[in-house]
């Protein structure tokens, strides 16, 4: 019976050593950068910009990546130009 629960102990023991992380990432400016730009693609689904809502959509998105500084000034800038 103790070498069944020393047995079961040593797999539990496995099991959330193995599931843990400890490893540590980057957070600096430019890898969240790189992830915000990321997303953008994924969050407009479907917005086109063919009716109102949908251009507000891109607008407000447009705007927080240039706030956020995610986009260069270039980028920004190329976005603006495209509106008037």
């Amino acid at each position: 019976m103790k070498l069944i629960a020393l047995a079961l102990t040593v797999a539990c023991a496995s099991s959330a050593a193995g599931c843990t992380s400890t490893h540590q990432v980057s957070a600096s400016k430019d890898r969240l950068n790189q992830a915000a730009r990321a997303v953008v693609g994924t969050s407009l689904i479907g917005a086109r910009g063919a009716t109102p809502a949908d251009q507000d959509k891109i607008d407000e998105t447009v705007a927080g990546l240039c706030g956020a500084r995610a986009w260069t000034q270039s980028e920004c800038a190329r976005h603006d130009a495209a509106q008037q």
